[in-house]
């Protein structure tokens, strides 16, 4: 959620910017990469979670749910934050 946020809220400044001046648009168009970061992060997160599951090694007790579920909340989170502010400063810094 937060790197579609700030992937949209940047996009927009970086139209405007291409509207009214066409040749500062590569410069404009890091907080747009910046914020697809955040989902590759999110998905690199999710892979390591994922291989800690493994039902035919060993038993998955109720304390490794919970502490996937938590770090899992704990990337969303920041993630949901991050892509807040690199779409609120991306927008405001490119106009």
């Amino acid at each position: 959620m937060g790197a579609a946020y700030g992937t949209a809220k940047s996009g927009v400044g970086v139209a405007s910017t291409g509207v009214m001046r066409p040749e500062l648009v590569m410069k404009s168009i890091a907080p747009v990469v910046m914020a697809g970061v955040l989902g590759i992060y999110g998905l690199i997160i999710d892979v390591i979670i994922s291989t800690g599951i493994n039902p035919k090694a060993k038993s998955y007790y109720l304390f490794d749910g919970y502490t996937h579920l938590s770090s899992g909340f704990a990337c969303g989170l920041a993630g949901l934050s991050a892509g807040m502010a690199i779409g609120i400063v991306g927008d405001a810094g490119v106009r």
